[in-house]
């Protein structure tokens, strides 16, 4: 693709209403996590390679009429850089596009001093969409919205117009996101949900009828790295590439507003080719598709087996993600995914929790949650085997 003509092959982007902020954004977001040597301190220190890579990738994305640019505390150097190129470099009206962040702080106090180091590194008046980053369990769900925290503080910074809006982003299991989206403090929700990670539909549906923003983490990298997808996959869903065909079942769901998109090689700009016109619901020939993708399942002894029913089982094992990186491994040869997924575990990290299999975590299963026809225990050693790499 000869990107000095950009403008030759620029797809019609397409714009949602976000949830009651009445804000209508582009269907994809221009993700902010993935430069080059953005994830180290000083975090207002910018290397020139990260700062072209940005200037480029911001330029391309605006050009495609993406309006919703997503960033964080978190990213370390992320806000700094786009607070660089977008005022600095390029000098985009700021009334041109909108601005997501987020920050984790714990307390009112702490989360008014970050938001305003925020501002400072991106370099604005204002923040169109803020989200508290990582209500990931219950305890975290308590202390963002305690009485007088974080959350409430961020309200106060909405009523000031230093916020437009306030929402929260998560990584949590099903039953926690649901009692945040229940709590009514939030305009708009960021989470999981894409083809190879069905579980939060209940939560987009719930959100929905809260008119809530409904903003999609990670559905190339944490849906698949459906970038490097394998040819079994590619096959299955052809014509589309699966990055297409991912994004188009995801926009298939009125109530999912935008998905994010790293977009940090010019060539990933070539997959936004496709995915419009996205109707909702998802047109015939994307369900035959998705027809395909679901037999496959039942081509794998148990990989139709829903593991839901073992979440937060004694013995620490995230045995619904174990089974389903088997799923996708043995159905879709996602074996890549599954090792890049599999050894991000973490035992006592609310990111990504859970055990690996020991001998002595094996024991502990709860059998009794588990029908009595799931080889449970061969399972999990099978994934085990054929996806840990120690570090």
């Amino acid at each position: 693709m000869d990107f000095s003509s950009f403008s030759i092959y620029k797809p019609k982007m397409e714009y949602r209403r976000f949830g009651k902020t009445n804000k209508m954004v582009s269907v994809i977001t221009l993700g902010g996590m993935r430069y080059k040597h953005a994830n180290s301190e000083p975090r207002d220190q910018i290397p020139p390679e990260t700062l072209g890579q940005c200037r480029d990738t911001v330029q391309k994305a605006l050009k495609q009429g993406i309006n919703l640019i997503e960033s964080a505390w978190g990213y370390i150097k992320s806000e700094h850089v786009y607070g660089h190129v977008l005022n600095d470099e390029l000098k985009v009206p700021r009334n041109s596009y909108y601005l997501m962040t987020k920050g984790g702080a714990k307390t009112a106090e702490e989360m008014r001093k970050m938001v305003f180091l925020q501002l400072k590194a991106l370099k604005t008046g204002y923040i169109d969409f803020y989200a508290w980053h990582g209500i990931n369990t219950l305890e975290l769900l308590n202390t963002a919205c305690a009485k007088g925290g974080p959350v409430e503080e961020l309200l106060k910074l909405k009523e000031e117009g230093v916020i437009g809006h306030v929402g929260f982003s998560t990584h949590a299991p099903l039953d926690v996101i649901l009692k945040a989206i229940s709590t009514d403090l939030f305009d708009f929700v960021n989470l999981h949900y894409y083809y190879f990670f069905q579980r939060n539909k209940p939560a987009v549906d719930l959100a929905a009828s809260k008119d809530m923003g409904v903003f999609i983490i990670s559905p190339n990298d944490k849906g698949g790295q459906l970038f490097n997808a394998p040819q079994k996959l590619k096959d299955l869903t052809s014509p589309l590439h699966p990055v297409q065909w991912n994004a188009r079942f995801c926009l298939g769901h009125a109530s999912i507003h935008t998905l994010t998109f790293g977009l940090t090689k010019a060539a990933q700009f070539e997959y936004l080719d496709g995915i419009f016109p996205a109707p909702a619901p998802i047109s015939e020939e994307d369900g035959r598709i998705k027809v395909l993708l679901d037999n496959k399942k039942l081509t794998v002894p148990f990989a139709d087996f829903d593991p839901y029913c073992m979440e937060n089982d004694p013995s620490g094992l995230n045995i619904p993600e174990i089974l389903r990186f088997r799923t996708l491994w043995k159905c879709y040869d996602m074996k890549e995914f599954g090792l890049y997924r599999y050894n991000m575990f973490q035992e006592k990290d609310h990111w990504f929790p859970g055990n690996f299999p020991t001998e002595e975590n094996l024991k502990m299963i709860d059998l009794t949650r588990c029908p009595p026809k799931i080889p449970l225990v061969e399972l999990i050693r099978e994934t085990h085997e054929g996806l840990y790499r120690p570090k």
